[in-house]
């Protein structure tokens, strides 16, 4: 006898929304990284421009440029890895796996951190700058040149975005959390299989009734 099958369940409005969210933050990620990488050189020729004006040696402005260009360069990696692993979070959300369910409510845990840390050292740079010893009076000084280096909407954007990525891994984690969310993802539990008695393609052997055991 053959049972028609179920329906399959509607996706919950707040799955859709937690899929939307990083569907979003994938695409800022991405311009991001773009656009991180195409102020880099423009900041680079402004902090060689003001550190000419300093008592720094040559040696020591070609360090901080190091630094200006692996930092941006980090910054642009870590856009751009999460570019491709949102996307792919939210592929495997709409499909109801359990494991990617837990693993986004991981990556929102990291992700809020580092926003949160973003955040903490822009407004710990502003408040409270770096003091160093008289001997590193130069190096004080080129520290001091690196945020003016940039444009000025380049540290206000890059704020907003640490903050707006720190809220959209919060309502994520929240969203995926919710009932409508749990029910969903529970009925996409895998269960086990069935093990059939008889080969496949073949009736099972009709039943044999046993004999009387003879008498002792």
């Amino acid at each position: 006898m053959s049972y028609p099958e179920s329906a399959p369940a509607r996706r919950p409005a707040v799955v859709l929304l937690a899929t939307a969210v990083l569907l979003v933050m994938a695409v800022a990620a991405l311009a991001y990284t773009v656009v991180d990488l195409a102020v880099l050189g423009r900041t680079v020729d402004a902090f060689r421009s003001a550190a000419r004006g300093t008592s720094a040696s040559p040696r020591q402005i070609d360090d901080v440029v190091t630094l200006l260009r692996v930092s941006a360069v980090l910054s642009a990696v870590v856009a751009a890895f999460s570019a491709i692993l949102l996307p792919g979070l939210a592929l495997g959300l709409l499909a109801g796996r359990r494991g990617v369910r837990v693993a986004t409510w991981v990556v929102c845990g990291l992700g809020l951190l580092a926003g949160c840390c973003s955040v903490a050292v822009l407004i710990g740079e502003r408040a409270a700058p770096l003091r160093l010893g008289d001997g590193e009076r130069a190096t004080a000084e080129l520290l001091g040149l690196i945020a003016d280096a940039y444009p000025s909407w380049w540290i206000p954007v890059n704020a907003g975005l640490s903050v707006a990525q720190g809220l959209g891994y919060l309502v994520v984690a929240a969203l995926l959390a919710l009932p409508a969310a749990s029910t969903w993802f529970g009925r996409h539990r895998p269960s086990a299989p069935t093990v059939s008695s008889a080969p496949p393609g073949f009736p099972p052997a009709p039943y044999q009734p046993q004999p009387p055991y003879p008498p002792r």
